[in-house]
């Protein structure tokens, strides 16, 4: 789980910072007391921003789901207070996205120049996409993404096995032989 989030992660992160940068581009501002009824004048751009931002989250079919679910039962199975602590910061991460949201997008427009901004252009939309894409891929079937892991999965499962610290040296150091057998 924590190597698809790390994939997962790098996708709406990416989604988020790129549509920063648009609305940056047409109010070159980045306070968000600057913004507020935005989902009025820019809908698409509005629409788009909350799919990363549920990606984001963890929303059921988007990949962050996928990820903090594995890594949470993964918690569980370990240890159900570091399971509970981090359910919690996700939840508390969760709710502060839906705050920036909220503020940004809903409400009256709250400044004269968020009246003219032009919604995303097709090149902005297709720049996001892809991503978009991939977030709803991730979340709906990630098993070919997992097949992709194991490998890497399995050295990690290797290396830090209970018996980890009672190996020799010489022992945790040799590569591995990848199976070849499925």
């Amino acid at each position: 789980g924590s190597l698809l989030q790390m994939i997962n992660h790098g996708l709406s992160t990416c989604g988020l910072f790129l549509l920063v940068g648009i609305i940056y581009e047409r109010r070159h501002t980045r306070m968000l007391s600057d913004y507020g009824g935005l989902a009025k004048v820019m809908p698409i751009y509005a629409m788009l921003f909350m799919i990363i931002t549920m990606a984001s989250i963890g929303l059921p079919t988007l990949n962050g789901f996928i990820g903090e679910f594995t890594i949470l039962v993964g918690a569980f199975n370990h240890s159900t207070t570091w399971a509970v602590l981090g359910a919690t910061g996700i939840v508390l991460g969760a709710a502060y996205m839906l705050w920036m949201y909220q503020q940004a997008f809903f409400g009256e427009v709250t400044h004269e120049e968020n009246k003219a901004l032009k919604d995303v252009n097709l090149r902005e939309q297709w720049t996001l996409i892809p991503l978009i894409i991939l977030c709803f891929w991730i979340g709906l079937y990630p098993k070919p993404f997992f097949r992709i892991l194991e490998p890497s999965i399995k050295r990690i499962e290797q290396v830090v096995n209970a018996d980890y610290a009672s190996r020799p040296i010489a022992q945790l150091t040799a590569p591995v032989t990848p199976s070849l057998e499925r």
